[in-house]
Order: C-alpha cells, then structure tokens, then sequence
C-alpha cells in the first residue's frame, strides 16, 4: 500500500486537487472549485456547494465572529465547519492564494483534520508486511508487488517468492478464475469488488470460504496503477449460514406429502451434496406391516440375531448411488454389533471414521459393503436416529467421500436436527398412512367388491381415494339387476370427507339397493333418499363433531340414479344434485343426457323429475363424480368437455375406457374421490322375448298355458316346461281373479327364464301360510317355492307380478 504525503508545511507547493479535500474561492467569497476529498470530508456533492458563498460552510458560531478576508489572508488556522449532514467538523483550513485561467486572484483553500495524525511511512511499510490478513498488492500486468506475512503464512510462499508471480501460479487451480477474472474487471472499471471464494488455500490446508476485496490504488489522475487484494476467513461464518439455510431447506422440502418413503426421499436430497456425499435412509421393516415400534431402551435392538431395515430412501452425489448395496424398498438385515443398529438401541447418534473399530467389525462382517468402502474411498461416516414423539422409527447414514475434509461434532449436530425434523414428517405420514389404510379398508367395505351378474350391460368401475389430508369421501357407485332383465346403475356423493362421510355413504348405498329391490321408479326412489338423508341429519347434533378428523358440512349428497331396460332398448334416469350421464352411440358420438336437475339430497322440499330415451344396443353410458371432472388446472365446464373428448375415442371395452379415462383426466394426486362406472349396452333379440295378451276369464288359463309350452318346447326348454306351467298358471289365475283388465303375459329368455303378469290393478300381492282348510293363499308360496326369486313392481299402468325361473342346467 501507498498514501499521498500531506501538504499544509509551509513549503509553498500546492496540493493534489484529487486526492485532498480542496476548495477554490474567488475574491468574492464564492466557491468555484471544490474536489472529491472536500465531497468526502464534508458531505456535500459538487453541484450543492460551487457557486454559493464559502462562509455557508462555517459554523454560524464562527461565522458572526471571523471576517471573511482574515480567514483567507491566515497562513493556517483551525476552523469550525459544518457537515451536510448537521454535525460540526472541526478542520486545519491552509490558503493558497493563486490565478486562475484569466489572471484573476482566487484562493485555494486545503481542509485537513488537525487531529489526524500525519502517516509515517515506515511505520505503514510494518503494518503492511506483519499484517496477520493475506493482503496483496498487483501490478497492472496482474503480477505480485508485495504480500503480507498474513498472505505469505496462508499460501505457503514468502514475500520474495511471490514477488512477480501471477495469482494463477500462487493460488490452487479452482480459485484462480474467480479471482484473476475479479482483478481485471477492477483494473477495467475502477470499481472494487468483492466475492467469496472457497477452497483450499494450499494442498495441506483445510477447506475454507474466503471473502476477497479487490481494490483500485489510483494515481493522482485518477488511473488505477495497481490492485490491493485482501482475503478475510468467513469460514464459521458462512458454515453458519449453510446450515440455517439447510435447516430451512429441510423445514419447507421435507414433508411435502404423507408418503413415508417420499418424506424420507426428500431428506436425503436435501442433504446430498450439501452435507453428505452419499445418504441412506432405513426404516424398521416392521413399520411397513402396520407394526407400532417400542420406545426407544426397551430393548429395541438388544440380543441375539439380526434386525430387519427396510431401504426408504438414498441419495449420492454420483449418478445413480453407485455406493447403495441395496436399493429403496429393498430389506437388509444389520447384525446387532453395526453402529445402526446402536443407533436404534440407544437413540444417539455417532461420529466415525472409517479406522475405527465399530466400522472394521462391520465390514468384517459384512464383506460386500466393505469392498464399497474401499472403492469408493469412504472415510468419515455419521449414523443418526430419526426419532419422534420418543419413537425411534429408522436410522440414516451420511458418508464422506469426495469431501476431504471428515465430519465433525458441528455436524453431528446439524445432522441430528436434519434427522429430528424429518422425523417428525416421517412419523406423521406413516401414521396418517395407517389410519388411513383403516379408513379405505372400511370404505372398500361399504362398496360392491364385484359388480352383481346380470347380462343388460358390459359394465366396468374405478374408484380412486383422495390423496389429501382432508380424508376419504363419501362417493360410490352400484350396479343393481332389476326385475324383468332390467339393471340399475348408481353413483352418489356425500359431500365432505372422513369417516362420517364414509358411514354416510355407506347407509345411502344400502337404501337405494333396498329401495330398487322394490323397483320404486327412479324419481320416488330419489324422494324416500332425500327423506332418508334428512332424518340422517336430524339424528347427528348440530355442530358435527371433528373428532376423527372430518370436515363439518351439513349432511348433503347427490345421486344420478339410471335404469337401463334391454327388452325395449330405454333408458331412465332422476338426478339429485349429480353432474349428467354420458352417452357413446355405436357411431361414436359423445354427449351428456339432459337430465331435469333435481336438488341434492338432504335439502328436502322439492321434486325429482326423470327422463326417457332410447339407447341402441353397443352404446356406451359413463356415470362419474365430480372429482373426475374438477382439478386444479381446470374447472367443471372444461372438464365435461374433456372428458366428452376422451368418450369419442375408440375403447376396446369399459374396463379399457375407465383406465383412458382416469390417465387422461386426473392427475397423479387427486384432490377428490373419484368413482367411475361405465358400461356397455347389450339388447335381448326379439326371439328371446314373447307376449301374449290374456282375457280376463278363468276359461283361457289352460289355453294360456298350452301356448307357453309351446314357446318353451321352440327354446328347447323341456326340463323347467313343469315348472314354469304351474308358476303361469298360478300368477295368471291371480291376475284375472283379483286383478283388472288388461292382462299381459311375458316370458323373457335370458340367463334365466323370466315370467311377468301385468293387469290394471295396483293392489300388490302379500305371501301369507295357507291354514288347513282354506281354499286358497297357497299360490304364491308355490311360486316363492318353484322360482329363483319373485316380486312385484308398480307402474303408472298397474302393476307388474314377476317370478324367475334357473335354466342355467339346460
């Protein structure tokens, strides 16, 4: 370093206008001139201060007692001065008086501060060579002029040996780029920078940050002539931020999901690469069986025999964790004696290089991890028990190996809160992923584990959980045989999740089965729903109880009920609430069946209204919730339009077009219960199907069955023709005896053999024990004895009576 030598010493020689804090004065008392060092000492720019009166500068105090001329025509002499910024700088003001460029008087006026001390510079030259800092200085040509004792004692050089030497034959290799590239935009621009730089000073030495201040010295004209290049050790200090950083890191990154492996993925790939060069993740193998793992001391560990951990996660700095000997999912067996499986005992953690003796007995034992060691050149390794709530649930294993530099307690301790809060994150997602493994196996429960055989449709189902901490909904769907070949097909929605949304399905699934067992049509079927949920809600108290983690919403659900009838080809459907059935004719058009919106279940009060169409056989029809229409990139309107679009792509069959439907529409995590079901449309040909219409008049029942076992000999029924005789028999005598005109007779061919009477009345028929000697009331108990199953159906018209009869032996 250099410094400028003070003037003011009577010698006559004028100062550097530059470097020093100087002044011009006209005769007139007004500035003209005024430089950098008086900008410095005194805070006001040039544009503040040229042009106005000197005496602005002066104290008022000293303003009201000097005069103006005795303070210029004095040699030297201490003045008070003010600073822009309000307080009193007291300075040695030197005059000069001089010309300027026309010959006119004019003073130049050096402001110096009395008390500062005039440089030594042989003292300077000391304080620069003992300096204990590595400071530099370079030339223009980036060559070393002079260094410190501190810069000599760090890079391992004397001053003499870096004199000349560019800063790429000084320092290592790694740092050289930053730090030359630093000297030459400073020597371009003037300004000092400053940057850090870590690594190693020297081959030997530790790795450290450095923060390096490179800094212009200036000639007079304002040239830089050379660099001073200074490095402070910021080593613990930005150690210190690391770690908070890392910390912070692991508090917003770990623990985004409750998966348990993904939670303890996320640990490892935050701390890879920042702490550790290889990290593995273990978790007791019995964690994942739904096993509660003992506290940590009681004997977790102990005793004879191996412990089963399972890989959840690992991470390297290398592509592709060369260093694993097993991969995620993967199970090992530690022997007791491994620093882990203390580490599960014991609950604490330890530090270990690889010379130690708890680290040579295990690769002893464990030969295929010790060739990793070796090749891999492993040499610091730390083992920390991922503990919580007193529970110790897994161990992790941070290794060193490209790092030279070995673990200390510093990191022990980071590693131990790293390991603590993922813990916790771990914890809680293997208990959310418990209980909720109870809860979907509850729900599974409720819903059909098969769809019921029946032959109108080739149907299919999908039903996806949330994957959310809000729980398992209410949704669910149902395929139901009706009588007459028909089939029903349900899907419904409580709104809310948790458990009490699940029972509440659950309940509402049961009733629409009971209710269509009594081929209620869809519309009366909706109305004995909506009371069912209002009763419901009468029952629960008025605030709902949260207690198993359930959203509190009034009791609501929505239900699109559909009857698919393949004899006539027909479809209806009564909607509560529920977003519209979707139709794919055989040509492959898609569109949403305009189903009269009804109010959803539970709001009570208002009418359901149900439609008819005809639907050719080969169509297909998708009933959804709305959690396949909804996202989060998209809202209901976009989805229905989506999803019409997926329908009018080929299918191969339902099963084939739910898996289309469910890739396309939903993704990975869904935020909502989705439940799907999609069926194709079959129709029974006219030859399966005969009616006759029957007169109301006893006479014709034995012509009536003469015609039956007719049709039954053309459809090679002989076995059941008996059977079927004395069921025809009994339920059309019934029909004309207490029955009303018209009276119809239809027997349907299909998987069974379907008998149905239907007369004008709506009185339905009761089963009841004939007594001893009663003449009649044993009819129907013949029919209930003879037949698979039998009921009744009511329609606008009277009512049906129906029996059907197992063919499958023909």
């Amino acid at each position: 370093m250099h410094g400028a030598t003070p003037l003011g010493n009577g010698s006559g020689e004028y100062p550097d206008p530059v470097d020093a804090a100087t002044a011009v004065v006209d005769v007139r008392g007004m500035v003209t001139g005024w430089s950098a060092g008086a900008e410095r000492l005194l805070g006001y720019p040039y544009q503040e201060v040229v042009g106005r009166p000197v005496t602005v500068l002066l104290d008022p105090d000293e303003r009201a007692e000097k005069d103006l001329s005795a303070v210029l025509a004095g040699p030297s002499e201490v003045v008070s001065l003010r600073h822009r910024d309000g307080p009193h700088v007291a300075v040695r003001l030197r005059t000069y008086p001089s010309c300027d460029g026309r010959g006119e008087a004019q003073y130049l006026l050096l402001l110096t501060a009395p008390e500062r001390p005039r440089p030594d510079r042989e003292t300077t030259e000391e304080a620069f060579a003992q300096s204990h800092l590595p400071v530099m200085v370079f030339d223009s040509g980036l060559r070393a002029v002079r260094a410190s004792a501190g810069a000599a004692r760090e890079l391992g050089f004397s001053e003499e040996q870096m004199r000349g030497r560019r800063i790429t034959e000084v320092l290592p290799p790694h740092a050289c780029r930053t730090v030359e590239g630093g000297m030459r935009r400073v020597f371009a621009t003037g300004e000092p920078e400053q940057f850090l730089v870590r690594g190693r000073a020297r081959a030997q030495a530790r790795e450290r940050v450095w923060s390096v201040a490179v800094s212009p010295i200036k000639a007079p004209s304002g040239r830089v002539r050379r660099l001073q290049l200074s490095a402070l050790d910021v080593t613990e200090q930005h150690l210190a931020r690391e770690r908070l950083a890392l910390l912070n890191d692991v508090s917003t990154r770990v623990g985004s999901t409750l998966d348990v492996m993904r939670t303890a993925q996320e640990m490892a790939d935050v701390t890879v690469g920042r702490l550790a060069d290889f990290v593995t993740i273990d978790l007791l193998d019995s964690l994942f069986r739904g096993v509660e793992p003992r506290r940590t001391g009681d004997g977790t560990g102990t005793g004879a025999g191996t412990v089963a951990l399972r890989r959840a996660a690992q991470r390297s700095v290398l592509p592709g964790a060369p260093e694993a000997v097993i991969q995620p999912g993967e199970v090992d067996h530690y022997p007791q004696s491994t620093p882990p499986v203390r580490c599960l005992a014991t609950g604490r953690p330890s530090l270990h290089s690889t010379l130690d003796e708890s680290i040579r007995s295990w690769r002893k034992a464990d030969p295929e991890r010790s060739g990793v060691v070796k090749s891999f050149g492993i040499h610091s390794i730390m083992v920390v028990p991922l503990r919580a709530r007193g529970i110790t649930l897994g161990v992790a294993v941070l290794v060193r190996h490209r790092r030279q530099d070995p673990f200390d307690e510093d990191d022990l301790l980071l590693a131990q809160e790293i390991a603590a809060r993922a813990a916790v994150s771990v914890d809680n997602a293997r208990r959310y992923t418990l209980e909720r493994t109870t809860a979907l196996t509850l729900q599974r429960s409720l819903l059909p584990r098969r769809l019921a055989a029946q032959d109108a449709v080739d149907a299919a189902y999908r039903y996806l959980p949330a994957r959310t901490r809000a729980g398992l909904g209410g949704d669910w769907f149902d395929v139901i045989p009706l009588s007459g070949a028909r089939v029903a097909l349900v899907v419904g929605d409580v709104v809310g999740h948790g458990l009490r949304a699940s029972a509440t399905m659950g309940r509402l699934r049961t009733a629409v089965r009971t209710l269509a067992d009594v081929d209620l049509p869809a519309d009366e079927l909706l109305v004995h729903l909506d009371d069912l949920v209002s009763h419901l809600a009468e029952e629960e108290p008025s605030a709902a109880a949260e207690s198993d983690g359930d959203i509190s919403t009034g009791l609501v659900a929505t239900c699109l009920y559909l009857v698919y009838d393949p004899v006539e080809s027909r479809c209806t459907a009564a909607t509560a609430g529920h977003p519209p059935p979707a139709v794919v004719t055989p040509d492959g058009t898609a569109h949403y069946v305009d189903v009269p919106p009804g109010p959803p279940l539970g709001v009570g009060g208002l009418p359901f209204e149900t439609v008819e169409w005809e639907l050719p056989a080969g169509s297909l029809l998708a009933l959804y919730t709305d959690g396949l229409i909804e996202g989060a990139d998209h809202d209901p309107g976009n989805g229905l339009a989506l999803l019409r679009q997926c329908l009018e792509r080929p299918a191969v069959s339902p099963d084939a077009l739910c898996d289309d439907l469910i890739g396309t529409l939903l993704p990975a995590q869904p935020q909502d219960d989705v439940a799907l079901l999609v069926a194709r449309t079959r129709a029974l040909d006219a030859s399966q199907v005969t009616t006759w219409d029957v007169p109301s008049d006893p006479a014709t029942v034995a012509d009536t069955r003469a015609q039956v076992l007719a049709r039954l000999a053309q459809w090679r029924l002989h076995d059941v023709a008996f059977t079927v005789e004395l069921v025809v028999s009994e339920l059309v005598t019934n029909a004309i005896r207490y029955g009303q005109p018209p009276i119809r007779l239809r027997l349907i061919r299909d998987t069974s053999l379907i008998c149905e009477v239907s007369d004008g009345s709506s009185t339905a028929p009761h089963l009841r024990r004939a007594r001893t000697f009663d003449e009649g009331g044993r009819g129907l108990l013949l029919v209930a004895q003879l037949t698979g199953r039998w009921g009744t159906r009511q329609h606008a018209a009277g009512k049906t009576i129906w029996a059907e009869v197992d063919i499958t032996g023909e």
